[in-house]
């Protein structure tokens, strides 16, 4: 991340996962927050390696909306030297459900494969599509073959959104599991963060 973090006049500047954009604009209206939200594609999950870079590449920011996400410390390292801060946690399942809860899933079913509302969302595009499996379905196997369970963490749960986790859970050939996990972990990260900053 180049220079040093800035706000956008009063507004905290955020660079967040794509993922993630959308509920921090919602949380941030209804809490009247001024953040000033830039998000990055989602689809850097499927390689998490990329993410530092595309951070560094979005420029200074207040809050850095992702977790860990699979960098292995390195978006640490990118952030470290900024004054800017990230979420908590290993990965956004974590933000999401709490540590313990994605603890006792993976205990309970180590096969397990996480959903979130956009994942749910987003599948056909952001999965099937990014990994190309669209054009070359037989390579499904390959990717998915070893799950033996979808959980889906239902952040803002609809009929809709059941129905298409259901149809995801499907292709897998694998029973769907619904956690219901509302943003309220999502919030208090923020407001813990947004605290830190008001207080320097």
């Amino acid at each position: 991340m180049t220079g040093s973090s800035t706000s956008s006049g009063s507004q905290t500047r955020v660079v967040a996962c794509g993922a993630l954009a959308g509920h921090i604009r919602d949380i941030a209206a209804r809490r009247g927050w001024p953040l000033d939200v830039h998000p990055l594609p989602a689809r850097l999950h499927n390689r998490p390696g990329q993410i530092p870079a595309a951070v560094n590449e979005a420029g200074p920011a207040m809050i850095v909306a992702y977790a860990d996400c699979g960098t292995y410390g390195k978006l640490d390292e990118l952030i470290e030297a900024t004054g800017a801060r990230r979420l908590p946690g290993l990965h956004c399942y974590d933000l999401l459900a709490g540590a313990d809860t994605i603890s006792d899933v993976f205990h309970v079913e180590p096969g397990t494969y996480l959903l979130t509302d956009y994942l749910v969302r987003t599948f056909d595009r952001t999965v099937v599509a990014s990994l190309g499996l669209d054009r070359h379905p037989e390579l499904w196997p390959d990717y998915f073959g070893h799950y033996t369970r979808v959980a889906w963490l239902a952040q803002q749960p609809s009929p809709e959104l059941e129905a298409e986790a259901t149809r995801i859970a499907a292709l897998f050939g694998l029973p769907l599991t619904k956690i219901e996990t509302g943003l309220s972990r999502l919030e208090a990260a923020l407001a813990a963060l947004l605290v830190v900053e008001e207080s320097e």
